[in-house]
């Protein structure tokens, strides 16, 4: 068996093949090593063979994913802040970028046994909520009147009433509130149009915030754990958005390469959706202040300016009893233990703080308010 796995030089495509290696399958990672991401030459790995090119370079990937049995397509230009500005560069690279992957696979000979795509929690917009008076609601964006306000919580679209966030189920419309998300949502579905309609299998995972060592500590675009240790590594306080009460589902990378190895030749996994997250929220303001306790710099405390960015959301985290009942996956990893694994990871890894930098991006374009 071979496996190609695009953005294989990343940091979730490495853990993967390097569990794929150990499975005694043939892996090849196919990256560009986009600076912004790889701003130091990544470590070899042992076993897998590396090919250096973009999802726009159509001869190099064809050639590289001929004779692939499974293929995991984990390259995209990642960031919702960045995506704002640099628009045409984002849809290119993960749609344009994925409609070559796709039309290659249309034409090539052999049958390949599954295309695994990593989509995102993003797609969705805002997560699920549930209004005392209304039941479950999908409220629309916050309005920018009500963030200057500083009024942060999600409202009922029938009463107005403030909502509480519930898990979100993949049966909850697609409302992408950035172009990354968007983006996101274009490869899942073109994937799942063009796997049925030339017979090869397809799983979209919608992938909650991953987190695990070897994250890119100086892309001011990535997680936002790993933003706050950069910070913390260069002692500074992590800058917290809104009040820091705003959730997202904290999911170790060890689960996340767990999904994708119970779908590789699972029937029950064609052409799904599956989130892939703990099932649990956490709070931002809470994982600034784990990640400080954690590294003993308690001193460093979390500032909250009460600022707000284009196209972040209040609150998503994932219902996961889709992907528990049809493939058996079970979260291995506390977020306690994740966290404390990333950061004596973290010790000893590069840190090049440049939150700054992207915030001034931002801000000249009016975007953080």
């Amino acid at each position: 068996m071979k496996a190609v796995v695009t953005g294989g030089c990343g940091f979730i495509g490495r853990w993967l093949c390097r569990k794929l290696k150990d499975k005694g399958i043939e892996v090849v990672a196919y990256d560009s090593l986009d600076p912004q991401v790889h701003s130091q030459k990544p470590d070899e790995l042992p076993g897998v063979a590396t090919v250096r090119g973009n999802m726009l370079d159509r001869d190099l990937l064809a050639r590289t994913i001929a004779d692939a049995d499974y293929i995991f397509h984990f390259a995209a230009a990642v960031g919702v802040g960045q995506s704002q500005y640099e628009i045409a560069r984002y849809c290119e690279a993960n749609i344009t970028g994925n409609a070559h992957l796709l039309e290659i696979l249309s034409q090539r000979r052999g049958r390949l046994r599954r295309l695994i795509v990593a989509g995102s929690m993003s797609a969705y917009g805002e997560g699920a909520y549930r209004c005392r008076r209304c039941g479950l609601v999908a409220p629309e964006p916050r309005p920018d009147a009500q963030l200057r306000r500083r009024e942060w919580e999600m409202r009922c679209p029938t009463c107005s009433a403030t909502v509480e966030p519930v898990g979100t189920s993949e049966t909850k419309p697609l409302r992408p509130t950035s172009v990354y998300a968007l983006t996101k949502k274009a490869q899942e579905e073109l994937s799942l149009i063009v796997g049925k309609s030339y017979g090869f299998p397809v799983t979209v995972f919608r992938f909650f915030n991953v987190y695990g060592p070897g994250q890119s500590l100086s892309n001011p675009y990535t997680g936002v754990a790993a933003i706050f240790l950069s910070r913390l590594k260069n002692g500074k306080a992590p800058v917290v958005y809104e009040d820091g009460l705003q959730t997202r589902d904290f999911v170790s990378v060890h689960d996340i390469v767990q999904a994708n190895l119970l779908a590789m030749d699972n029937p029950k996994a064609d052409f799904q959706v599956f989130n892939v997250g703990t099932g649990k929220p956490t709070s931002i303001l809470d994982v600034a202040e784990t990640l400080s306790r954690l590294l003993g710099v308690e001193s460093l405390k979390p500032e909250i300016k009460g600022q707000f960015r284009s196209g972040d959301i209040r609150h998503c985290y994932a219902d996961i009893t889709r992907i528990s009942e049809a493939l058996g996956y079970r979260p291995s990893v506390t977020i306690e233990d994740g966290f404390r694994e990333l950061v004596e990871w973290a010790r000893t890894a590069p840190a090049f703080d440049r939150f700054e930098q992207a915030q001034r991006e931002l801000a000249a374009r009016g975007l953080v308010s």
